[in-house]
């Protein structure tokens, strides 16, 4: 190409030459290809085990409580959620829970919680699990301080003692007190806090630790330690869990952990999202406090469409009726999450059993940027002579799941541009023909995240329940079909609670849709004897007349 005369031409064209530096010797590599860049990243994750698959409450909704709720105080919550028809799977109890935190005792305050056993059972007979904010580093009065203290590092964090988690000793001793204390009544999982960060929030690179791994190691990898330890403690006892971290690392895919952090621009939580995709873990745009309605409604539309549905009131004490004038609107977002449900609990088996990201950035998209218009940068010489035209980062719209492509809206905003891939897209909520390959605006009103649906999609959904189905329930669903084409989709099912699908109590179903006289067509395929069904009566709604 010649610069002068050529309007395409870039400084850095598309080569397929790959150099790589390694800077020390005794490093192995693994490389992963495609044909297509979603299939190296599928590889990856089933490398590092499979991607995660959650408890069906997980994928409910959740609400985190503020820090010095009392027992009493949690059950009004979660009675309100009830009588006023939120759904609602699980709560989070933040600091005030444990005697001590900052650092941490692991040990129930009896003062708010007076009988652990008996609050966790009440809960659950509401249809709400319980689960635990917590970080690793251990009080001088926690009563596992002396027999811990040979196993952990010189220096402290929150001035609590680190437990060497590279060391069976140290995972022994916490992981033996959690069970005890929390798993054997019947927690639910955790929040597990503050294993990220350098060395100004965690400990130097000066400090040693006896397993003789080096700080950096043990800092770089603290975050999957805690996650695997307390994973497998959960599979000890057959019970699924779903969790938040603060940190995790290469390999994390197959813990059911979601990460979380205190940056709170809601852009840059999207753009999280995505990327988190893209190194085969999960990420959630929580919503903790919002200065208007509007910003409360945006922030809530993008958690009902990401890996956990989630509001952290931990110290805003907000809920999800907090603003009246957009209550409606949030009430009909998490009856939305309840009702797509079996979608989402499909997807993320298939991010366990092929390692797909239930959600991803648009890059990964078959037929994304294809015999499309490139966006153009304005570029000015004079100023820059080194300037390019450039095709702009995707980092505001991403997939959900196999058919779903979801654009938020950010408060302020009352049109955005969305760049459909190639094909026909139909709108999610009416069915109408949204765009062909091309890049549309859109403005969808304050009501409505922009939701997209490629041709032939298959979403099946189920009623706006307030619990997710218990194991054994079963459930009608209605499956919806877009667009025109014939499209088939696999519908996963198991108990939803416990491993047992990893012995092979599980199923598969097809669904099919196909044009049959001019009319489209459903059927689902029948379930193998012996393997779980929890679906009951299925009805059809062909969205695009």
């Amino acid at each position: 190409m010649d610069r002068n005369t050529d309007k395409n031409w870039e400084a850095h064209p598309y080569s397929d030459a790959v150099e790589m530096l390694i800077p020390a010797e005794g490093i192995e590599i693994y490389v992963f290809a495609g044909p297509k860049p979603v299939n190296a990243i599928e590889r990856f994750n089933l490398l590092s085990g499979g991607g995660c698959l959650p408890p069906r409450w997980g994928l409910g909704f959740t609400q985190r409580v503020h820090r010095l709720y009392t027992a009493d105080q949690v059950k009004q919550e979660a009675k309100a959620f009830e009588e006023k028809g939120y759904p609602l799977d699980f709560i989070g109890l933040e600091p005030g829970w444990q005697t001590k935190s900052y650092p941490c005792t692991f040990e129930w305050d009896r003062s708010r919680f007076p009988d652990p056993a008996g609050f966790v059972k009440d809960m659950d007979q509401m249809g709400v699990k319980i689960n635990l904010w917590t970080n690793p580093y251990v009080s001088p009065d926690a009563s596992i301080y002396k027999t811990i203290a040979p196993y952990t590092g010189s220096h402290t964090v929150w001035n609590g003692i680190v437990p060497d988690l590279s060391m069976p000793q140290a995972r022994k001793i916490l992981f033996d007190q959690f069970e005890k204390e929390h798993l054997k009544i019947g927690v639910s999982g955790y929040k597990i806090d503050e294993v990220d960060g350098f060395d100004s929030y965690l400990w130097p690179d000066v400090a040693t630790f006896p397993s003789g791994h080096s700080s950096e190691q043990i800092r770089q990898t603290y975050g999957l330690l805690v996650q695997k330890h307390s994973f497998e403690m959960f599979r000890r006892n057959n019970m699924r869990t779903y969790g938040l971290v603060r940190a995790s690392n290469a390999g994390g895919a197959p813990f059911p952990y979601v990460i979380y952090n205190d940056n709170y621009s809601h852009e840059d939580f999207i753009t999280a999202l995505i990327n988190s995709g893209y190194a085969g873990v999960l990420w959630t745009p929580e919503v903790r406090a919002s200065k208007t309605a509007e910003e409360w409604l945006r922030r809530f539309q993008t958690v009902c469409f990401s890996p956990m549905a989630m509001i952290n009131a931990w110290s805003s004490s907000m809920q999800p009726w907090t603003f009246p004038e957009v209550a409606p609107q949030i009430k009909a977002l998490a009856e939305l999450r309840m009702r797509m449900m079996p979608y989402w609990y499909s997807e993320f088996a298939k991010y366990h059993y092929n390692g797909t990201p239930p959600f991803r950035g648009m890059n990964l998209e078959e037929g994304f940027g294809i015999n499309m218009k490139k966006e153009k940068t304005a570029t000015n010489l004079e100023e820059n002579p080194y300037e390019e035209a450039v095709t702009r980062e995707v980092k505001d719209q991403y997939m959900a799941g196999k058919y779903l492509l979801v654009a938020p809206l950010f408060t302020g905003q009352i049109t955005r541009k969305v760049i459909l891939p190639k094909g026909k897209w139909y709108d999610f909520y009416t069915g109408k023909l949204a765009g062909d390959g091309e890049v549309i605006t859109v403005t969808p009103g304050l009501d409505q995240i922009p939701v997209f649906v490629k041709d032939g999609g298959i979403i099946p959904m189920m009623p706006a329940l307030l619990h997710a189905p218990r194991a054994g329930a079963k459930t009608d669903i209605e499956i919806r079909h877009y667009g025109e084409k014939n499209a088939s989709y696999d519908l996963y099912d198991d108990d939803g609670e416990t491993f047992a699908y990893e012995k092979g109590a599980f199923s598969w179903r097809t669904i099919k849709v196909e044009r049959q006289g001019g009319q489209l067509k459903g059927t689902i395929s029948s379930t193998e004897k012996g393997k779980p069904n929890t679906v009951g009566n299925v009805t059809w709604r062909f969205m695009t007349e």
